[in-house]
């Protein structure tokens, strides 16, 4: 029910991207097989996941087979000069496994092949419908909210306005560490979800929970927020990439001034893609789950998460009141997986409801009582910060509670001396 759900929606998205001209995601990851294509980590991740299904034998094999069929295009496009990248190979040992799978395997191995080609296959497929989700915000929503938002964000102290200038003081060095770790996200989350499911191989089942699917649930819902509170970013509403689209080229030297805010139109191209902050929410949900493992995995969540709040202001494609959205809207999104994983109880609902409640207010605020909270910095940006942390604490007790607790060591009885 699940898979047919899915491509369900990935074919009413690509009738929808066809509607303005131009591919769907199924179209996209189809052309993928021949053509060069346009994220070859992305591939090879998508095929690292799949490979937790495999011995390792197997692994190395299906290894050298994408690396193998890669050189192969790049021979051939280097001949006619062609386009050159790669991802080519993984995309095929995706769809090679799963032959393998319909005419060589049966019962259990059967359904976990298929399982781990649809796990590599939906990162991809994630990936390439949020491109199109972003169009879609683009070409229906030709009013943009940013007025509301910039000004909220001076609750906040204008963070976009804070970070921006700092990167660009770090030069061409530190945005372009930022950037690939703002590009590279997938990437980082298929490290987390192969330590996650490593042992799948050996236990011949998947986990309950795991990463890849909250990071799929965020990149379903969010884009659907956008289409109702459309925000472009400072760098195009207040920036020189707005063109004559932007209220004014301000960002990140001059904050923008306190007025009445109202809508203004923009562009058919920019997507509508801030509130929340999807790259906050899923950098979140990545430190969350890299909790468990080793301290180098650990170190790298933590990274990741800091590097990419960083990258999000400093480029200018967020306001701070975005990334403060995004991890409300990451912890709820996680504490429902996990709910729906080990079975809704009192303090899942519980939990779900006050987060979604928290940011439907959130939302709320920035649209009616942005000139307020302007107005007030001293007391809306610290209700701010405690409705987010409100959260993150609500998070953490009611999630702990839910993680077995370790046995308590067996007692054992003092000597008692022989009376005489």
């Amino acid at each position: 029910m699940a898979g047919v759900a899915t491509l369900g929606f990935l074919v009413a998205l690509e009738i929808a991207a066809r509607r303005y001209g131009v591919p769907g995601p199924l179209a996209n990851q189809a052309r993928e097989v021949i053509f060069a294509p346009h994220s070859g980590p992305l591939l090879y991740a998508g095929m690292a996941l799949m490979m937790v299904v495999l011995t390792w034998r197997q692994r190395f094999i299906a290894l050298g087979a994408a690396v193998a069929i890669d050189l192969a295009f790049w021979l051939v496009r280097w001949a006619v000069g062609a386009g050159m990248n790669f991802g080519n190979g993984a995309l095929w040992v995706i769809l090679g496994c799963a032959v393998m799978a319909v005419t060589r395997r049966t019962g259990r191995e059967r359904v976990l092949l298929l399982k781990g080609v649809g796990l590599g296959l939906l990162l991809v497929a994630g990936h390439k419908t949020g491109d199109a989700w972003l169009l879609i915000t683009s070409k229906t929503r030709p009013m943009v909210l940013d007025q509301y938002v910039a000004t909220a964000d001076h609750a906040l102290g204008n963070p976009s306005w804070v970070v921006g200038r700092f990167v660009e003081a770090t030069g061409p060095i530190g945005a372009h560490v930022l950037g690939a770790v703002y590009g590279q996200l997938p990437l980082a989350a298929a490290i987390v979800a192969f330590y996650q499911l490593r042992n799948v191989a050996v236990e011949r089942r998947f986990p309950g929970h795991h990463l890849v699917r909250t990071f799929l649930v965020i990149g379903l819902l969010g884009p659907g927020i956008y289409m109702i509170f459309p925000v472009v970013g400072p760098i195009f509403a207040y920036g020189a990439d707005g063109g004559h689209w932007a209220v004014a080229n301000l960002w990140p030297d001059t904050p923008s001034v306190v007025q009445v805010p109202h809508p203004i139109p923009f562009d058919e191209i920019t997507p509508r893609n801030c509130v929340p902050s999807l790259h906050t929410a899923w950098a979140t949900t990545l430190f969350l789950h890299s909790r468990k493992g080793p301290r180098i995995l650990r170190f790298a969540g933590t990274f990741w998460l800091i590097a990419t709040l960083c990258a999000t202001l400093g480029f200018g494609y967020h306001y701070g009141v975005d990334l403060v959205a995004g991890v409300v809207f990451a912890l709820t999104v996680e504490a429902a997986m996990r709910s729906f994983d080990r079975g809704w109880d009192r303090q899942g609902v519980r939990l779900v409801t006050y987060g979604a409640t928290v940011f439907a207010a959130l939302l709320l605020s920035y649209r009616y009582l942005s000139v307020e909270m302007a107005a007030e910095p001293w007391v809306s940006g610290p209700l701010l910060i405690l409705a987010m942390a409100s959260v993150v604490h609500g998070y953490m007790r009611t999630t702990k509670s839910w993680d077995p607790k370790a046995a308590a060591p067996e007692q054992r009885p003092e000597p008692q001396l022989m009376q005489a």
